[in-house]
């Protein structure tokens, strides 16, 4: 694991340093296994392959990030993500195998025991956990270690880093994220919960409020939460007057209760409401009203990162299926050979290839320093519907066998949906791309 670590690091260096080289030509002094197989890889892989690491476009180092990941990702099949779906158990042993293997940390400063490696890397690990069959179950149980406290990373004080930064990572804390409020949606600078100090030299502010649709807050110790420390109408600008805080998610001031929902049973989804919460000032992060800054920051890269999770499924789906039909005969031969079958999944492997490659630019972009977010939100918009339709495919391929949880792909359609809705809407992505790429007016 720390091999596979260190050279990916040393790749992703390298490429940043000299982004327009040749790869080959910068890597004399890396270890030889940094470099194996790529002689004899094949330009691309069949869809009935699992978890091939030979795809075009792909580095070195998201290779390294790739294989290695599928090495833990194996150990658990679609039958372990069923019995999850079925029992709604949190995946522990998942979630602590890649602590264990150091992978939570993977976007984290080495400083603090993460690895340090860009959001293209980050993006591949989690693809493959999705891909794996692990599917929304899988990648969001970790999804907030992997970027959830660049916040904290970026902006807060050495302190703050070293006190929170490490038990993440090390998986012996988990933490949920609360922005959205269930009178707001997506409009997020007319959040309504507030943070007030009781004096103004007091150690501590109370919070009082609500927040939707926050995942993992049933098992985790910790919250990320962005709420006005100043109410919007004594601001001059509604991005001003909020604060973000990383602090424990304390069960005697705020009520958790469970959302029944369509799919990744094993990752709950809550309400929270709260009231008389009293934090520490101490968990501040940055300077007070500054916190939708702080949250913009890691915006595209969340994008980025939802976006590879939908790839994830819709390659999933995409392989049980063309196994099953080059399996299952009917009027002599496999059904997979007739074009009413075999035509609409090459069109969901050419629509997935082209949502990947547009991923893993924006990946890139991101990582080169580009704010720019027409390609990440382009990218997740992509990505997601062509994992829906990929999944609508799979189930209709398998007949009547695909809406039987046995053969997966139903469950797979189910976490489709998150891709879709989460973290923004596309029908906001095409408002995004009219406004700021086509410069069309604002239609709302």
């Amino acid at each position: 694991m720390q091999k596979t670590i260190a050279a990916a690091r040393s790749l992703r260096r390298l490429q940043r340093l000299h982004p327009l080289q040749p790869l080959q030509s910068l890597t004399t002094h890396l270890p030889r296994h940094a470099f194996q197989g790529i002689v004899s890889r094949a330009v691309h892989a069949r869809a009935t392959d699992f978890l091939p690491t030979n795809l075009p476009d792909w580095t070195e180092s998201q290779r390294e990030v790739r294989e290695a990941v599928a090495k833990i990702c194996v150990n658990y099949p679609d039958e372990y993500w069923l019995g999850r779906d079925n029992d709604k158990k949190w995946p522990s042993d998942f979630t602590k195998d890649l602590a264990d293997n150091g992978w939570l940390g993977i976007c984290l400063p080495s400083k603090y025991g993460g690895s340090e490696l860009g959001i293209s890397e980050a993006a591949i690990m989690l693809q493959t956990i999705a891909e794996s069959g692990a599917g929304q179950q899988g990648a969001s149980a970790v999804h907030m270690n992997i970027f959830g406290l660049e916040p904290v990373a970026k902006f807060g004080s050495d302190q703050q880093k070293q006190r929170w930064l490490p038990p993440l990572i090390a998986g012996k804390e988990r933490a949920c994220f609360g922005v959205t409020e269930p009178n707001t949606g997506l409009d997020t600078l007319k959040l309504q919960s507030l943070a007030v100090k009781p004096t103004p030299d007091a150690d501590h502010y109370v919070l009082r409020g609500s927040k939707v649709f926050i995942s993992t807050a049933q098992v985790a110790e910790k919250i990320l939460i962005l709420v006005r420390t100043t109410p919007l109408d004594k601001v001059t600008k509604p991005t001003q007057g909020l604060s973000l805080f990383y602090t424990n998610l304390d069960r005697s001031a705020v009520d958790v209760a469970e959302i029944p929902k369509m799919g990744r049973a094993a990752v709950d989804t809550n309400v929270l409401n709260f009231d008389g919460w009293k934090v520490p000032a101490a968990d501040l992060i940055g300077e007070e009203g500054e916190g939708f800054r702080m949250i913009m920051h890691g915006m595209n890269a969340e994008r980025i990162l939802i976006g590879a999770e939908s790839l994830g499924i819709g390659y999933a789906a995409l392989r049980r299926t063309c196994n099953y039909v080059n399996d299952r005969v009917v009027f002599g031969k496999p059904v997979g050979s007739y074009q009413g079958l075999q035509h609409p999944l090459a069109e969901c492997w050419m629509q997935l290839e082209s949502a990947r490659l547009m991923i893993y630019l924006a990946a890139r972009m991101y990582d080169n320093g580009s704010t720019d977010g027409a390609y990440a939100n382009a990218a997740k918009y992509l990505a997601a519907e062509a994992t829906a339709k990929t999944c609508e495919r799979a189930i209709l391929s398998h007949g009547g066998m695909g809406y039987a949880k046995e053969y997966h792909v139903e469950r797979y359609q189910r976490e489709s949906w998150i891709g879709r809705i989460a973290p923004v809407s596309g029908e906001m992505i095409k408002n995004y791309i009219g406004q700021r790429v086509l410069g069309l007016p604002k239609s709302y």
